[in-house]
């Protein structure tokens, strides 16, 4: 059976996904099993240090990659040991690795960079796997921008014949990914809409300590402020058209303060920032479906932790009100697992020698086989 594994470590650095994944030519990816582990407190904090440091020595980093690939060791062996499998039983382990920048415009005169935290070779070492792993730089180096990754594996799932779809993933930040129907000959289009759990989540623990606003409930018990949001909605980014995508190094507290006079109620900035949120989904919805020329969507698909989140979710469909929010579990598919299980499969195309990234998505020059192989 040809198992693959993926590991997935988001921008909220909670904790590392692992998802099991069964993977062939002849039938859509299938979820077989799935772990979700807890990041160690003082590795997240060494990790969180680093996405915000303005300098880091050597030391720091390849202290940091130690202690995170050795939790991503621990995940593979707890999956593993729920699936009543040996490493033998898998084909690779497909390693995201943990995000510290990412800069597909570079910075100043410099170039574009992304920077994935990883060791694919400690991690074949310890797991026994092979290891497929530095996904993004192959896009980057043909001029991509290297993200999303996600909306190859979002066509292989969700793409069906006579219906337009939308996949919207809502982790730290979202990115949106416009299905054309089966039979539209035209390529997915996919891009980062900007900010989701991110900002909520730091605005959250600067005024309520906590790693998240449970439900939205705080945002949802305060109010609008739509001076405050039209501020917000003048970043650059939200207008700059596809490819496009983004991170802390844009949307963080510090650029949030640059928009606040000082006056407003907490609980009404988490509201306005959840209205960012589902705003500038709008604004990229729309700006997708003009660039395909393309009706409202017959349904949007959202995934990640947000998509648990009511307030957030009721926000989009007032935006959206000609497209109806369904959950990934209708198709077959956890919300939760749907990244970690996209780099189990873009594991998969490594090994089979098949492009993982859509150009229509990032701008790369072509189709490129992605990641590197690493044998235990």
């Amino acid at each position: 059976m040809p198992y693959f594994i993926g590991l997935m470590s988001g921008t909220s650095l909670d904790g590392i996904d692992a998802a099991l994944v069964d993977c062939s030519a002849t039938h859509p990816p299938r979820l077989i099993a799935t772990r979700g582990e807890p990041m160690p407190p003082a590795l997240r904090d060494r990790l969180w240090s680093l996405c915000h440091a303005d300098g880091a020595s050597f030391a720091d980093l390849a202290a940091a990659e130690q202690g995170f690939c050795e939790a991503q060791a621990r995940s593979v062996a707890g999956l593993l040991a729920d699936a009543g499998l040996a490493p033998a039983d898998i084909a690779a382990v497909g390693s995201h690795g943990q995000t510290i920048e990412h800069a597909p415009w570079g910075h100043a005169t410099g170039p574009a960079y992304t920077l994935q935290l990883d060791n694919p070779s400690l991690l074949a070492e310890l797991t026994g796997c092979p290891v497929v792993a530095d996904f993004r730089r192959r896009d980057l180096a043909a001029g991509g921008q290297a993200a999303p990754l996600a909306p190859a594996f979002h066509q292989a799932l969700f793409r069906a014949p006579g219906q337009w779809r939308l996949v919207l993933n809502l982790g730290g930040f979202a990115n949106l990914t416009l299905l054309p129907p089966g039979e539209d000959d035209r390529a997915p289009l996919g891009f980062d809409s900007g900010p989701a759990n991110a900002l909520l989540d730091a605005w959250h623990a600067r005024h309520r300590g906590g790693a998240y606003d449970a439900d939205g409930a705080w945002a949802a018990s305060g109010r609008v402020d739509e001076a405050l949001l039209e501020r917000l909605l003048a970043e650059p980014f939200f207008h700059r058209p596809p490819p496009r995508s983004t991170g802390r190094e844009v949307f963080h507290l510090d650029w949030l303060s640059t928009h606040l006079d000082g006056r407003e109620r907490p609980e009404d900035v988490q509201a306005t920032l959840a209205e960012l949120t589902a705003a500038s989904v709008a604004l990229a919805v729309e700006m997708a479906r003009d660039t395909y020329d393309a009706p409202p969507a017959e349904c949007l698909i959202p995934c990640g932790g947000g998509s648990h989140n009511p307030d957030l979710l009721a926000r989009l469909a007032r935006r959206m009100p000609d497209t109806r929010l369904e959950s990934a579990e209708a198709f077959g598919w956890s919300p939760d697992w749907l990244e970690a299980a996209a780099f189990a499969w873009l594991a998969w195309c490594r090994l089979e020698g098949q492009p993982g990234n859509l150009p229509s998505v990032t701008g790369a020059a072509g189709p490129r086989v992605l990641g590197g192989l690493f044998a235990p």
